[in-house]
Order: structure tokens, then C-alpha cells, then sequence
């Protein structure tokens, strides 16, 4: 499938009897299903997960570096686990980063569409200067001026410096309906986003969708939804699938297994933006073995339809 095919009619929403038979798969058998819609690997756990992160990164840099070519990369604020295995390889090997340049996915705003307090436990930028850029051994970081943040005053510049050259690879995780960055399925009661307008989105400013909400309100906040940010700003799928690989991530269990399931096996439908990794012709799902399990297939019992 191309771009092209998403001009011809789509399903908006996933079937459900489909559905239950994807949940049914045991975890187990999804690295090597018949059914593979898009290339998956599966992990044990966090810690070996991080690891495959760190060195698919730093692969890409030391092969641009070994060229005298830059290495322009789309990097999430998480998964956390790579941070650290990251930082080590870069250090204990001497990787340069003064030729790369970052393009952060997203970032999150309040009400108003402002950038949240520094300390906010989901200001992304805050986040990122500690964990990813803080480790980092000063004469090998990343330029200050080649670290591209999102938000409403840099946008056009951040779309502008996306276009000027290729992206060698995008980094990410997914959420619990599948968005990637925060390309969140289209739930506005007035205005409908088709999978063509999802796989042609560009950076733009959003209200954040109920469930999104609710899911990281549970995350992070013992469900006190009252403090998630109801806003984004995001990198658009254009942005995101724009680049010469694409490698997305979860090591987050239960938020994310469903979204996972149907990336695997279903066509590309709106509901979950992440079907459209199936148009890229260098696109990798990873997961560990607890956002693989799935309850519906540990109770083959389950009466649900």
C-alpha cells in the first residue's frame, strides 16, 4: 500500500469481531505470526529494550559520522528506558553529537495553549534537557542550536528546518489509540479526519482527546485527570514518516497492548493512527513481553461478543 491507496475508501474504525481475534493471539506468538502486517520485534523487559534503543541510535550517528554527514534525528520525550544506555554509549565510545541535529516530537500546554512551568512533570523540554542532553559529556553533546523544541512561537521554524534535508531516522513510542508524537484519532463531534488527512498531518496545535487525558491522568497523576495537560503541539505523521527508518517503542504494559495488537494485524484505519507504519518501507514495532501480553488472551473463557 501507498499514499496513493488512502484516496480510496478506508474503515474510520476497527471491528470489533476482528479485533477480539487479534487480543486472542497469545504474546508469545506474535513475533512470528503469519498475519504481520508491519515488521515487530519483541523483548524481555525495560532494561533490554533501552539497550536496543541506545545502539540503534548510535549506530545511525557513528555511520553518518564515519561519512562527515549530518544525522538528523525525530526524538520522543520516552520511552525512559534509553536515556542512560544512551548516554554510556555516546560517552564510553567517544560518538560525536556535535553533528546531529534533534527534532523533538512534541510538547505539551495548558488551557491557553502555553508552554507549561519548567517543573511540570510533563513539560517535555524539561525532561529531555535532564535526561537526554544532561549525561551527555559536554564537548560531545548535541549544539544548542541543533536542538529543535516545539511550541507555538517555533513551529513554522521547526517545519521549515524538517524540510530543508532528509530525516534519517524517527525515534518513538505510541499511545493507548495508537498515536505517534501526539497524532491522537480524530474525535471532534463536527469534523472528521480521514486516514488520508491523518498520513498527511503537519505540525499543528491541538486539544488533547478525552481519553488521552484519562490514560495519563491514570499514568501519572493516581487519575487525578485535573492536572494533565489538555493541550499539544505536535510534529505531524508527514513529519514523523518522513524519515528514512522509523523505529517506534513501548515498554509500557496494559496502556499500550491493544494499540499494539491492532498496528500488527489490522489495515489502515483512522482509529489508530499507528496502521500507517505499514506504508513505510523501513518501519520497526518493538515491544517488551508485558505490552505484548494481552488479558483477553490469558482467558480463553472470555465470553465478550
Amino acid at each position: 500500500m501507498n499514499i496513493e491507496d488512502l484516496r480510496k475508501p478506508s474503515p474510520d474504525f476497527v471491528d470489533s469481531r476482528r479485533l477480539l481475534e487479534w487480543c486472542r493471539v497469545p504474546a508469545e506468538q506474535l513475533p512470528q505470526h503469519r498475519d504481520l502486517r508491519v515488521p515487530y520485534r519483541q523483548v524481555a523487559d525495560s532494561e533490554a529494550m533501552g539497550a536496543l534503543m541506545a545502539e540503534e541510535l548510535v549506530g545511525v550517528i557513528e555511520q553518518n559520522n564515519l561519512r562527515d554527514l549530518p544525522t538528523r534525528a525525530i526524538i520522543p520525550c520516552g520511552p525512559k528506558c534509553w536515556y542512560e544506555p544512551f548516554a554510556k554509549l555516546v560517552n564510553s565510545r567517544g560518538v560525536s553529537l556535535r553533528n546531529v541535529y534533534v527534532f523533538h516530537m512534541d510538547e505539551c500546554l495548558d488551557w491557553q495553549g502555553r508552554l507549561l512551568p519548567l517543573n511540570h512533570p510533563y513539560n517535555f523540554r524539561t525532561f529531555m534537557m535532564r535526561h537526554f542532553y544532561g549525561d551527555i559529556r559536554p564537548e560531545l553533546n548535541v549544539p544548542e542550536k541543533q536542538r529543535f523544541w516545539l511550541s507555538p512561537a517555533t513551529m513554522d521554524n521547526v517545519k521549515r528546518a524538517i524540510s530543508e534535508a532528509p530525516i534519517d531516522i524517527t525515534v518513538g513510542g505510541w499511545g493507548q489509540d495508537g498515536h505517534i508524537a501526539y497524532n491522537q484519532a480524530r474525535r471532534h463531534p463536527f469534523h472528521h479526519a480521514t486516514l488520508q488527512d491523518m498520513a498527511t498531518s503537519t505540525i499543528r496545535i491541538q486539544e488533547n482527546n478525552l481519553d488521552t487525558i484519562v490514560a495519563l491522568a491514570q499514568r501519572s497523576f493516581g487519575a487525578a485527570y485535573q492536572f494533565v495537560p489538555p493541550m499539544s503541539i505536535t510534529l505531524g505523521l508527514s513529519e514523523c514518516l518522513s524519515a528514512k527508518m522509523v523505529r517506534v517503542y513501548s515498554d509500557t504494559g496494559s496502556w499500550k497492548q491493544t494499540a499494539l495488537r491492532v498496528a500488527l494485524f489490522s489495515e489502515p484505519v483512522a482509529e489508530y493512527p499507528m496502521t500507517l507504519l505499514q506504508l513505510h518501507p523501513d518501519a520497526c514495532i518493538t515491544a517488551t513481553l508485558e505490552t505484548a501480553r494481552h488479558p483477553i488472551s490469558e482467558n480463553p473463557d472470555w465470553e465478550l461478543l
